[in-house]
């Protein structure tokens, strides 16, 4: 409780009391406070690494209310303590309390395989804030035995904090296999419906994952520029997630199969089949194809895209 209040003064105290109240450490050295300020000084708060570089997002030279936002948002579950934080890559869940809510093309204007909405109920898990990183990737796998790259990506140049991507469904299992040795845990794909509920905030009417604008919240075909980008530079959605529109679509653990309008208790999908889903979207597809209810598929051998990555959960 101590830590979570003096959090909120300092984010209230930046807010009343104007940025030159915390200007210790100048950005652009143009003697006004930057996001990054507040990142930093938040993280000695809470006991935390230093964050990484400054965050401007207008390129204004100050900090602005979307740039305060993206910071409370990213801090949110440190503060409500429901994250958790991997040993061995630093990748942060967030926790995600279970509920009901309505799966599939409840806007009625998707495809076909998004039908019927049907009612779902899960238990509470934690899922990644951020999708697996190329610098995580290469953390986890360099000398693995299983002869994969530690660098499989298409977009190298993009850099270290951008999403993984050439990854199959099967190498993705045997990343799993190896973080587990180290970190100790038990972390795997998410189900289908886990990633759908975390990508709509808890099961929220978004047609994006955290909201319905679709530029504020995904990297896509209109705003990409034909390329990945680092993680958790759009806007997060209600539970301080980042990317799940757009960016990469996301492998999960199901077989791909059609929807039924049976409702459901922590569903796990078909029992066999020859592809498995991925959700999401990616820097590739148009607005329509970065919708929070869109489904893809692929092979789980050799489905390997520069499009294509993943996240994961562990249990609470």
């Amino acid at each position: 409780m101590r830590v979570k209040m003096l959090v909120i003064v300092f984010l209230f105290g930046f807010l009343l009391f104007g940025h030159n109240a915390f200007a210790t450490g100048d950005c652009n050295n143009d003697g006004v406070v930057s996001i990054s300020e507040v990142q930093s000084a938040t993280d000695m708060l809470l006991g935390l690494k230093p964050s990484a570089s400054c965050v401007d997002e207008d390129s204004s030279g100050s900090v602005n209310i979307s740039d305060v936002r993206k910071t409370i948002n990213s801090y949110r579950g440190v503060i409500s303590g429901v994250t958790i934080t991997d040993p061995t890559t630093g990748m942060v869940l967030n926790k995600v309390t279970g509920g009901t809510f309505t799966m599939g093309d409840t806007f009625g204007d998707g495809y076909t395989v998004e039908k019927p909405t049907h009612q779902v109920t899960l238990s509470d898990f934690y899922i990644g804030r951020y999708e697996v990183t190329q610098a995580e990737w290469q953390t986890v796998m360099t000398g693995n035995s299983y002869g994969l790259s530690a660098t499989p990506s298409y977009f190298t140049a993009c850099g270290a904090s951008c999403p993984v991507e050439q990854v199959s469904w099967n190498d993705i299992q045997k990343f799993i296999t190896i973080l587990n040795t180290k970190s100790g845990k038990n972390y795997r794909l998410p189900t289908e419906a886990e990633w759908e509920y975390a990508a709509r905030s808890g099961g929220q009417s978004q047609k994006y994952s955290g909201g319905s604008d679709v530029n504020s919240v995904a990297w896509y075909s209109g705003n990409s520029g034909n390329t990945t980008h680092a993680v958790g530079t759009k806007q997060a959605n209600g539970l301080g997630l980042y990317d799940m529109s757009g960016n990469v679509w996301e492998w999960v653990s199901d077989w791909y199969g059609t929807y039924t309008a049976t409702a459901q208790t922590n569903p796990t999908g078909p029992t066999a089949g020859s592809n498995r889903v991925n959700r999401g979207g990616s820097w590739s597809g148009d607005a329509a194809n970065v919708r929070a209810s869109i489904r893809g598929y692929g092979s789980p051998l050799d489905g390997r895209s520069n499009f294509l990555g993943f996240r994961l959960v562990a249990p609470v």
